[in-house]
């Protein structure tokens, strides 16, 4: 398993991290396989969308903060249930196939560490499967 920090600067965003996980596919020498993404974090996630678009993050980032929003009558004292919720909702971990040494990952998509109570650094921990 292989292991990298991504510093956020703001209370949510989203940072592509495909670069990354890139070049931990071509260090492990990987051909075919499978790459497994984890967040372990209970307030940041990972999800697989758009990249070439800038605003489609803006656009992910402001629907979550409409329907989970920051301030409600939440009963976690920490005041970062927001977060949480977020966090389950998106999910702390990704799968993608691995075909030629290389991510198969559709024209558009990216890998984003989606940070929902910001600014931290955040893990994210990458494995490698060959496949037979």
């Amino acid at each position: 398993m292989d292991k990298f920090s991504v510093h956020t600067t703001d209370r949510t965003s989203m940072q592509n991290i495909t670069s990354q996980v890139n070049d931990i596919i071509k260090k492990s020498g990987t051909k075919n396989g499978l790459c497994y993404i984890f967040i372990p974090h209970t307030t940041a996630a990972v999800t697989i969308n758009e990249s070439a678009d800038p605003d489609v993050v803006t656009d992910i980032k402001m629907e979550l903060n409409k329907v989970i929003p920051f301030q409600d009558r939440y009963l976690h004292s920490e005041g970062n249930s927001a977060a949480h919720i977020k966090t389950s909702l998106v999910g702390s971990s990704e799968c993608v196939f691995i075909e030629g040494g290389r991510l198969m990952l559709g024209t558009w998509q990216g890998i984003f560490l989606c940070e929902f109570d910001g600014p931290r650094t955040r893990q994210v921990w990458v494995k490698t499967v060959l496949a037979e």
